[in-house]
């Protein structure tokens, strides 16, 4: 009974195998693959229905979304026409190409599966379209680790993690350091990747970056690349590059000063401490005693900074920097370096203060000590004029102009700036000198006067004044004084002058300022004279002794009477000429007529008059044209003055 049934059986299923296969029933026989068609995100997809190239015009066709092996109605064309199915697919779906295209807009990665379209007349057949959906990722965004690797880590320790958001499919990650790639390598590199999927369907991949680093790797660059692909082709989208802190213990410390090069006193001078470690040690700086040979700590004002502002000779010795690593306790020390300060010290000038008579001779020697070669020169204070290079300054038969001030200046040629002055005054004997014996002010009435009057002699003056007023003096130097007199101008003032009044152990001297009043006619020919609220000053080199005197002044009504003079010369010049050519035109004078020869003149010149206007006073006296009766000059001399009068 058993056998038969199987036979049964078997024909059975045979003979419904062959019926199946008769009807065309789908998914029982072998089909070919699918149709290709990418799109990316959002764009709109065209799904073409082969059986309108094999069959024409089709007049019932339906379209089906094949999702997990399940079958869903979307569309139907009927007579060409066609009509959505309710569902996610009702109003995005359209006919395209006379209802041979189905139109999908507005493509999701949800849309990625098998669109099926099947026509029933007149025979039943399918075409199967297989949809690919595509987006490219954003820019990857890359995280190092900033708190750091120990170099001793016994596992791979997170290096970076990189994220790259909103892509379809999956996009492939590969890491790379120093521009070459990293794989996977056992106790060395790891990576480890997770993706996540959002509401819309799209991926967010996140890849981290598990490395053992050396202390090579302290400035290793790390980024990542993204990998996708678009209906274009293949793309890549790399992240910026990072680094990651590397600790490693320290091997090597060592000492550096700035700046380079030699040292001089007042420099700013920088001690620093400088280690391989990292993070560097806890520094701390010492300097070797000379006279004990031990070394003491210096104070620093940074981990491992010392700061020498300003350097002095003092500062001068062996230095030693000490690095104690925190993590081991293991402290180095560095090789010990000569800190050399260049320097020159106080300079001396024998003898100090010289006191000379008149006609003797004087020897100055200058003194000073470096740590280099030394050069030195004297100059004049009050001149600054080099007058000795050398240590040495002999001065013979001494007048009394050579009191004052000389300097002695040490330098050391091969360090610029490096140098040491002093100053000596050396004072002649001799009663005051005063820096003018004589002079004129031109002031106001009921103004307030200032004066000044200079001295100098050894022993240093003391100055008086024979008028009342408000007194200050002011030593300029050793041998020499200024006193100024604050002073109210009034008629008895005016009639006396002022007269201020130098004397020291040696003899007395005087200067003498007569005061005249301003007034519209008074030309102010000195450069020196004031008015309104006036000083009277003194240059060195307008000394004067007790025999010397000024030159005095033109009166001012001389000189008002000469301008008056010139100007009526002016006007009784300018009638003349009006009555002569006023003559020339009515024929009265026989110019040009009589046979002599005519003085021509270019025709650019026959329009010009040339008045020649001569004076015999200096060119600083000369404020107005003035007339003169003196000697003829050569045109080339200074006192002639030219006036061109052009129509």
């Amino acid at each position: 009974m058993g056998l038969p049934r199987l036979i049964c059986a078997f024909l059975l299923y045979a003979c419904c195998c062959c019926c199946r296969r008769a009807a065309g029933v789908p998914g029982e026989a072998e089909q070919p693959a699918p149709e290709l068609v990418e799109v990316e995100v959002g764009s709109t997809a065209l799904l073409k229905c082969s059986l309108f190239q094999s069959q024409g015009n089709l007049s019932h066709v339906d379209w089906f979304s094949v999702h997990k092996e399940k079958r869903v109605l979307i569309f139907r064309v009927r007579q060409g026409q066609g009509q959505s199915e309710p569902g996610e697919y009702q109003h995005r779906l359209s006919l395209q190409d006379r209802g041979a295209t189905l139109a999908l807009t507005q493509v999701t990665p949800h849309d990625e599966r098998i669109f099926l379209c099947q026509g029933k007349r007149p025979r039943s057949q399918e075409h199967r379209i297989q949809l690919r959906v595509y987006k490219a990722p954003e820019e990857p965004n890359i995280q190092a680790n900033a708190l750091g690797i120990p170099v001793n880590s016994k596992e791979p320790a997170e290096v970076a993690t990189c994220v790259g958001r909103n892509g379809y499919p999956i996009p492939q990650v590969i890491w790379y350091k120093n521009g070459r790639p990293l794989k996977e390598e056992k106790n060395r590199v790891h990576i480890q990747s997770s993706q996540t999927v959002e509401s819309s369907g799209l991926y967010t991949l996140q890849s981290i970056l598990k490395a053992q680093l050396v202390k090579e790797d302290k400035d290793a660059q790390f980024y990542c690349e993204l990998n996708y692909r678009l209906p274009s082709g293949n793309h890549m989208k790399e992240s910026r590059e990072v680094t990651v802190p590397v600790f490693y213990p320290t091997e090597k410390v060592w000492l550096e000063v700035e700046p380079v090069g030699m040292l001089k006193e007042g420099d700013r001078v920088e001690i620093r401490c400088l280690a391989d470690g990292n993070p560097p040690p806890h520094f701390s700086i010492s300097k070797q005693n000379p006279r004990t040979r031990e070394a003491e700590e210096e104070t620093t004002v940074d981990n491992g900074v010392l700061v020498l502002e300003p350097a002095r000779k003092e500062h001068s010795g062996l230095y030693e920097c000490q690095g104690l690593d925190l993590d081991t306790m293991i402290s180095l020390p560095s090789e010990t370096q000569e800190l050399l300060v260049n320097y020159v010290s106080d300079v001396q000038v024998s003898p100090a203060d010289p006191e000379r008579q008149e006609g003797s001779s004087l020897t100055l020697t200058c003194e000073a000590e470096s740590s280099q070669a030394l050069e030195f020169q004297w100059l004049r204070e009050e001149t600054g004029q080099v007058l000795e290079r050398g240590s040495v300054l002999q001065l013979h038969n001494l007048k009394r102009e050579a009191g004052g001030g000389y300097r002695c200046m040490a330098s050391v040629p091969s360090i610029p700036g490096l140098n040491r002055t002093q100053l000596v005054n050396v004072a002649i004997f001799g009663p005051p000198w005063m820096a003018f014996k004589e002079r004129k002010l031109w002031v106001k009435e009921n103004t307030v006067l200032n004066l000044s009057c200079e001295a100098s002699g050894h022993p240093r003056p003391t100055i008086s004044w024979n008028v009342n007023g408000t007194a200050s003096e002011q030593e300029k130097d050793p041998q020499r004084v200024l006193s100024t007199l604050n002073v109210l101008v009034t008629p008895e003032l005016l009639k006396t002058g002022v007269e201020c009044t130098a004397s020291n152990d040696l003899g007395k001297n005087t200067s003498v300022l007569f005061l005249e009043l301003v007034n519209l006619t008074t030309l102010t020919p000195d450069s020196n004279t004031t008015t309104g609220l006036s000083t009277s000053t003194a240059s060195p080199h307008t000394r004067a002794n007790g025999t010397s005197t000024e030159r005095k002044l033109p009166e001012p009504e001389s000189q008002g009477v000469v301008i008056v003079a010139v100007i009526v010369c002016i006007l009784v010049l300018a009638v003349l000429g009006a009555v002569l050519y006023f003559l020339y035109k009515k024929g009265k004078l026989p110019c040009g007529r009589s046979g002599k020869q005519e003085i021509t003149l270019p025709p650019s010149r026959k329009s010009e008059f040339v008045v020649e206007v001569k004076s015999d006073k200096l060119p600083e006296e000369m404020g107005l044209l003035q007339g003169s009766s003196g000697d003829k000059r050569a045109p080339g001399d200074q006192g002639e003055k030219y006036i061109d009068l052009r129509h």
